[in-house]
């Protein structure tokens, strides 16, 4: 096993794929310090001002001259972003050659969507009943058998007392959630009071199937326990009438993201979530790339992969209102990464986003879409939304991501309302914390080819999809978090 990788030819450092002591050589660079694991070293001697490179991109300069086999890192080394953006589209979009697609036992709805999961989802309108919403559920737990698996609120604390944008996306979050097809049966759960009008979330939510789709409004009712349990019962018995059985993995819409990163996290985990998009893609299924912030500084990337024009400007539309957002709240935009990410061998925001879109393989981009809307385009989309793990993981699963995958090299153990399969960095995290590590993606950095890596994380997918569950959902950790930009009334 190599100590170090020089992932692309240009580069002028070095990652070390474990820690490494000094006097370690790589290339006939001798390490003059010790190194940790995912961290970076010199090949070369780095000027002051010139760029240090990784991926065969710039992600900063050098703030003193780096001599070869020192430790590259924040202390020698600082973000070349700025808030400017200057974009020109170079199509560099290559099909992705297609192939049969396999199958995974999944469920049907009436609509002809397919799901990987058969619940029911108590989605309170208001904060104000989320205690109702989570005694409804563990009053109710008992209807839970047969084919309906699961029973689950998601208390947040919108709804009411807000205004704008924050009101609109609160509304059409919620009621994209509510259509989400892993959920069987919906309770939509409303105080009567609040901001979020009945009459608007049913509006916000379009046609709906009522057997599906059950309403209760709290103030209206003498005992909303009473009323709740009896909707629930009529909920669960229509769930039930779904059974699994052959669907083709086509039908298969996967979120993909990041979070707790570390050095390993574009070399090994990455790239394997990429090679799996590029291998759902060519059997006709759909993924999505979120964490606009995360693109920063490797935007350029993911623009030339639009399929045309229209998609490229969507595409520059969504990072440069993101850059607004920061700047108009008095932000840089290159705040990013977090002190983990840090400890772990990220340096810069351009190190970070050079390593996260890794996930988005090599497929075209087809589709670029909004906070609170769902894939309607088969392939690679982009979705606008934040770098933060909660809230981009609910914006996935309102996207209609059947199943979210999450690359971490920190570890982390929260889950979206869609099943949601950590992808360890690193052997010794997935060592350490088997409760929370789903797949290990550490052989890459030991000689596993990525397409090897992507083609068993596919294997793994499909027995997710087929029921086999996450370890969020062995432990119940089911969250949703919702953007939030302006006031509080």
């Amino acid at each position: 096993m190599n100590n170090f990788i020089k992932i692309h030819p240009a580069d002028n450092v070095a990652v070390a794929l474990s820690p490494v002591a000094a006097g370690t050589v790589f290339e006939g660079v001798t390490a003059r310090e010790d190194i940790p694991q995912g961290h970076k070293m010199a090949l070369c001697t780095i000027p002051a001002g010139e760029n240090v490179v990784k991926y065969g991109f710039a992600i900063g300069h050098a703030t003193e001259e780096i001599a070869p086999g020192a430790w590259v890192h924040v202390h020698n080394t600082k973000t070349n972003l700025s808030e400017e953006g200057d974009y020109t589209y170079d199509c560099k979009a290559e099909a992705v050659e297609p192939v049969a697609p396999a199958t995974f036992q999944g469920f049907v709805r009436a609509d002809g969507r397919a799901a990987v999961r058969n619940e029911i989802w108590v989605i309170p309108t208001v904060g104000c009943v989320n205690g109702i919403a989570q005694k409804l559920c563990r009053d109710n737990a008992h209807l839970v058998s047969g084919s309906l698996e699961g029973l689950y609120a998601f208390p947040h604390p919108f709804g009411c007392s807000q205004m704008g944008d924050d009101h609109a996306q609160t509304r059409k979050l919620l009621a994209a959630l509510a259509r989400h097809p892993n959920a069987g049966g919906v309770l939509v759960l409303s105080l009567g009071c609040e901001n979020l009008t009945h009459e608007q979330f049913v509006e916000e939510l379009g046609e709906y199937d009522e057997n599906r789709v059950k309403f209760l409004t709290c103030q209206d009712v003498e005992d909303e326990f009473e009323a709740g349990s009896r909707l629930l019962k009529e909920l669960a018995d229509y769930a039930k009438t779904f059974e699994r059985q052959p669907v083709p993995v086509s039908e298969l819409v996967i979120g993909m993201k990041c979070g707790g990163s570390d050095g390993l996290s574009g070399i090994t985990a990455n790239p394997a979530v990429g090679a799996f998009s590029d291998f759902l893609i060519a059997q006709g299924g759909s993924t999505v790339l979120t964490e606009v912030p995360e693109m920063f500084g490797a935007e350029g990337i993911l623009m030339n992969r639009c399929v045309n024009r229209e998609v490229f400007d969507k595409a520059v539309k969504m990072i440069t209102d993101f850059k607004h957002y920061f700047t108009s709240h008095g932000q840089v935009v290159y705040e990013n990464p977090s002190p983990g990410n840090k400890k772990g061998g990220i340096t810069t925001l351009e190190d970070k986003s050079c390593g996260c879109v890794q996930k988005g393989g090599s497929a075209p981009i087809v589709d670029v879409i909004g906070y609170g809307d769902a894939v309607v385009t088969k392939g690679l989309n982009m979705l606008s939304g934040p770098g933060n793990d909660l809230v981009s993981a609910t914006a996935l699963t309102a996207a209609g991501a059947h199943i979210v995958l999450f690359t971490t090299g920190r570890g982390t153990p929260f889950g979206a309302p869609a099943p949601t399969l950590k992808i360890a960095t690193n052997n010794s995290l997935a060592q350490r914390k088997k409760g929370w590590v789903d797949f290990n993606a550490g052989p890459v950095a030991e000689g596993e080819t990525i397409p090897e890596a992507g083609k068993r994380l596919f294997d793994k997918v499909v027995a997710v999809a087929s029921g086999e569950q996450t370890e969020n959902e062995k432990h119940g950790y089911r969250e949703i978090s919702i953007f939030k930009d302006g006031v509080v009334l």
